[in-house]
């Protein structure tokens, strides 16, 4: 059966039984997933339309979209390679390479801009990158090779 053919159920976020913190831990009326298949399922499951993010399922002939509530961003680095060029991995799976220039800092944390998205650096992973950061007590800078970018 065509995607268009399915019945579609579409939960409002405000509906939704679950959300997403600011450290992009999942939680639902029962406290914080705990279950490493459940929470890489949810992950996996981000999407985006012109009405936010959502977490999609399709299940023989029903195709499910549920909007969900998160406090900062729901797209989170989780995992980074430590040679150059450095890959990302997204929570949701994705592997993107890091371009030192869509970086920038907000509330102590470390962002990457990608057109309107804003992908937050998880604290495992900022560890594993410190020492390619530097504060000079104005400005934060990446180094990546030889070269020291200034962080906005």
């Amino acid at each position: 059966m065509a995607d268009n053919q399915l019945f579609q159920v579409v939960i409002a976020k405000e509906d939704a039984v679950f959300w997403m913190d600011r450290f992009g831990q999942w939680y639902n009326a029962g406290g914080r997933f705990r279950h490493k298949k459940i929470i890489d399922h949810f992950n996996a499951s981000i999407r985006k339309d012109e009405n936010g993010y959502f977490v999609e399922q399709i299940r023989e002939t029903v195709h499910e979209k549920v909007y969900f509530r998160y406090e900062d961003t729901p797209l989170f680095v989780v995992e980074a390679s430590e040679t150059d060029p450095i890959q990302l991995v997204l929570n949701t799976g994705e592997i993107i390479s890091l371009r030192p220039d869509q970086l920038f800092v907000h509330a102590d944390n470390l962002y990457l801009q990608r057109d309107e998205e804003r992908i937050k650096f998880s604290d495992r992973v900022l560890m594993r990158l410190s020492t390619r950061l530097d504060y000079d007590g104005e400005s934060y800078y990446f180094r990546s090779g030889e070269e020291r970018h200034r962080i906005a």
